[in-house]
């Protein structure tokens, strides 16, 4: 299936900065793309030059077919967007503002009533419809700020920081509000929020310095951490013997422990280039005669990965 969504070389700078710097990326239809990076990295300014907001300085982008800056107007029917921060008309209701959403999509009668209720309801805002935006939670704004983004179902759906402001539950709505719509659409996600990147994303980029540093799945990105096929578990009594007997391992590359207050030891065993060492280390529990307590394979830790590759890149830049 083609891609609805295609980057190719984007660059912006200004002035002598370069916050974007020449990258490339597609989006195809039924994908959440996860766009990671540190503050600064360039992710805002990348998703404001996707949606027309911003001009690049160099590279195109196209949506649906259409060129972003040949065809704005054709690439705004088929994009939403949620912006940094969602700015709202605060003196509006929720209502009165997708009205207005409403005119400016064109969605005329008998379809608009229809459609602004439907909206609301989908992201829980319908209790709140007739109440003045200024008045809302900054929960609230911001699941206005997704209505106005979803209003004309668009087929390329721009979100920068969806869940930004929310509380647990309103996180779950939007996440699964997110997952309801993927199969039909093309969804970037702009997130600082690793545990979104699992839930939500097909595909995850991380950006630093203004350049995609990672590119790949969640699980292909988790393998990457020093913790993938890494063993952890819990053990009662003295693990001296058992910990020489691990570090002896060919694969096992270090050992970490940390004790409780029962004296409980909590053992993770850290593998080479992340090989499985599983049955190595229940061996190792069987021939010491130590029962574990509990005991599991670690997936790997997207913050592990996201922290040393965006600190691997800061440091390039900053000549150390």
């Amino acid at each position: 299936m083609s891609a609805l969504l295609e980057v190719n070389g984007l660059t912006k700078q200004f002035g002598d900065f370069t916050a974007v710097d020449g990258i490339e990326f597609t989006v195809r239809k039924g994908e959440v793309l996860g766009f990671l990076g540190p503050n600064g990295a360039g992710k805002t300014t990348a998703m404001r030059m996707v949606t027309g907001y911003l001009p690049p300085t160099a590279g195109d982008i196209t949506i649906a077919g259409f060129d972003v800056e040949k065809h704005p107007i054709e690439v705004k029917r088929r994009v939403g967007y949620l912006p940094e921060g969602a700015p709202l008309y605060e003196d509006m209701t929720p209502l009165e503002l997708l009205g207005f959403v409403a005119n400016v999509r064109e969605i005329y009668r008998p379809d608009r009533k229809r459609v602004i209720l439907e909206t609301a309801e989908r992201v829980n805002i319908q209790h709140v419809i007739n109440q003045t935006i200024g008045t809302l939670s900054k929960g609230y704004k911001r699941r206005v700020g997704i209505a106005q983004a979803i209003l004309h179902d668009p087929d390329v759906l721009i979100l920068d920081e969806p869940t930004d402001g929310l509380d647990p539950n309103q996180k779950h709505e939007v996440r699964n509000l997110i997952n309801e719509m993927a199969p039909t659409k093309s969804i970037v996600i702009s997130t600082h929020i690793l545990e979104e990147v699992d839930v939500v994303c097909s595909r995850a980029i991380v950006i630093a310095g203004g350049r995609i540093v990672a590119n790949g799945t969640p699980q292909e990105l988790e393998s990457k951490s020093r913790f993938h096929n890494a063993v952890r578990f819990r053990i009662s009594g003295k693990s001296s013997d058992l910990e020489t007997t691990l570090t002896a391992l060919p694969n096992v590359a270090e050992i970490n422990v940390s004790l409780d207050e029962h004296k409980r030891a909590t053992i993770t065993a850290f593998p080479i280039e992340g090989v499985s060492i599983i049955n190595d280390v229940n061996s190792c529990l069987r021939d010491t005669g130590i029962i574990a307590e509990e005991i599991h394979v670690e997936r790997g830790h997207l913050d592990d990965v996201f922290r040393n590759i965006t600190k691997d890149t800061q440091d390039k830049i900053n000549g150390n």
